[in-house]
């Protein structure tokens, strides 16, 4: 089952590193988040494959993301 959720992350967001059994794709609406040494601002795409590590996630400032699961 697909799922898409509009994520606000606070400033000082910190979150571990982790996987998902499904492919995930983030688009920051507002505001910026770094993860793997890249920054992600308003306007970019990240697409995470499935059973992929990805993270550790933080963000200084805050954002808001559009994240949403594809189905199996």
């Amino acid at each position: 089952m697909a799922r898409t959720i509009l994520l606000k992350l606070p400033a000082g967001f910190d979150l571990e590193g982790h996987t998902h059994i499904r492919t995930e794709q983030h688009f920051v609406l507002e505001g910026e988040y770094e993860a793997n040494g890249k920054t992600y601002g308003a306007g970019t795409y990240q697409l995470i494959p499935a059973q992929t590590s990805h993270g550790p996630y933080t963000s200084k400032t805050g954002a808001v993301l559009l994240v949403i699961w594809d189905p199996a």
